[in-house]
């Protein structure tokens, strides 16, 4: 068992480099504050429930790390519990890296960017695969999606934290883009509309 919950990641010889290089006193007060969350908040579950490109880490047991890129409409990340996250694993290239790794070693990581907000989450944790239960697949199966939900994974938060913004790009999702340029283009024709009375008017009155 860890003391902090911090120590999911900081290893002591993290621990070690931090003292080295000068900032293990700050995050010694952040352990003596109880370290990072190990439930799910509200405000954290949103921001899951809102995402629809996400990133899974695994590592098999000799330790290679493997990332596999998760992504689905806002919502296929549905949080469960204040502990446990859950998602259907759509067929893909069935190479089944990651569920071979998670077979070996259940230790996993998710990690979430959102790049309006310039935000970003990392959660520790493990993670299964399941197998053969169709009532859970279709629970988790997002509505109307067109994908062939294969099994399930359910991930059991460990530790979570949240990066600065430092360094992200802001990026916007190409749908609200489009929803922004078609209401700025309807507002450009109503006051095109609006000219074009006005000026009728004007003439009218000459």
């Amino acid at each position: 068992m860890h003391e902090f919950t911090s120590d999911v990641a900081f290893t002591p010889t993290v621990k070690a480099i931090q003292s080295r290089k000068g900032s293990r006193e700050s995050y010694a007060r952040v352990e003596q504050r109880g370290g990072w969350r190990a439930t799910i908040t509200p405000d954290l579950a949103a921001l899951i429930e809102a995402q629809t490109s996400v990133f899974l880490a695994t590592a098999n047991a000799e330790g290679q790390p493997y990332i596999q890129h998760r992504g689905g409409p806002a919502g296929f990340l549905k949080v469960l519990d204040e502990h446990m996250i859950g998602f259907a694993d759509f067929s893909g290239n069935r190479q089944f890296i990651t569920q071979g790794n998670l077979d070996d070693n259940d230790q996993a990581f998710l990690f979430l960017i959102d790049y309006m907000l310039r935000q970003r989450i990392k959660i520790w944790g493990r993670a299964r695969v399941v197998e053969n239960d169709p009532e859970l697949t279709a629970k988790l199966m997002p509505a109307d999606y067109k994908a062939r939900p294969e099994q399930a994974i359910l991930f059991t938060v460990t530790a979570w934290d949240a990066n600065c913004p430092q360094h992200i790009p802001q990026r916007f999702e190409a749908a609200d883009v489009a929803a922004a340029l078609a209401e700025r283009d309807r507002r450009i024709a109503g006051l095109e509309q609006e000219i074009a009375r006005l000026r009728g008017n004007a003439a009218a009155k000459v």
